[in-house]
């Protein structure tokens, strides 16, 4: 269960900040968040469990990224949809926004129309000047405002703990800018919400309960990497990631800063 927080045009100095976790089994492969060798202005991790269908690449999908025009993209499946096996690696969605020069609105008219080729997801995503959301269990996707936004794996801003939490504590992290250790935090906080009001979305209590942390820690499962993107307003780009080993210690932390150059 992942968590995107994303303050847009929320600080006076920093049109675009993100704080995220992503949650995923730890047997599932992944490559840290690097510059792509194969597409040079594509800055992300690597999901290396399932690859790109029709492009003969593996690994070519990945859970939230950057480019170097300013334009991002993350996404979140969407928990207790039904499931199917011969649906396409929802990852390659992110890197096809990171790859298009087109605009916010285009690209929504193009998650309308292969949605449905997927398992449920959301997915919120700039092409640099706007920001917008996609969620493909409604079939419905807007821009939106300037604001404080969180996603997990339901629709944008949905009530659950987590999200309430993590959004009340970015507010705060805000305005420790530029330092990053307080957004940080908040993204390390695994005390679970009360009993009473954890999501009911098919799976068991225990792990209603496990999942409902912004951090999460499990055996065979919980928080991988944690990622935080500011943008100044001067375009200089700074992209933080730590990733996390199964007991939640740090494995590795990246650090890229680089200025926002738009594409020609």
């Amino acid at each position: 269960m992942c968590l995107i927080l994303v303050a847009w045009h929320g600080h006076p100095h920093y049109p675009l900040f993100i704080a995220a976790n992503r949650d995923e089994f730890h047997a599932r492969p992944a490559a840290p968040a690097d510059w792509w060798q194969d597409e040079p202005h594509i800055l992300a991790g690597r999901d290396l469990g399932a690859g790109l269908p029709g492009a003969g690449l593996p690994g070519a999908g990945t859970w939230l990224g950057v480019a170097r025009d300013g334009r991002f993209a993350a996404l979140t499946n969407f928990r207790g949809a039904p499931r199917r096996e011969d649906a396409r690696s929802r990852g390659a969605l992110v890197t096809g926004i990171l790859r298009s020069g087109e605009p916010v609105a285009k690209i929504l008219d193009h998650l309308r129309k292969v949605a449905p080729n997927y398992n449920a997801f959301n997915v919120i995503f700039s092409d640099g000047e706007r920001l917008a959301v996609y969620e493909s269990t409604t079939g419905s996707g807007r821009e939106l405002a300037p604001g404080i936004y969180g996603l997990s794996n339901h629709l944008l801003d949905t009530p659950w703990p987590k999200v309430r939490n993590a959004k009340s504590a970015l507010s705060l992290a805000l305005r420790a800018l530029p330092e990053s250790g307080a957004a940080l935090e908040l993204l390390r906080d695994d005390r679970p919400a009360p009993d009473a009001l954890l999501p009911r979305t098919g799976l068991s209590q225990e792990w209603e309960r496990l999942m409902s942390s912004v951090f999460v820690r499990a055996d065979d499962y919980g928080t991988r990497c944690s990622t935080i993107i500011s943008r100044d307003a001067l375009g200089e780009a700074r992209f933080e990631e730590w990733t996390w080993n199964p007991d939640g210690s740090q494995e590795n932390f990246r650090n890229f800063a680089f200025r926002i150059r738009p594409r020609r």
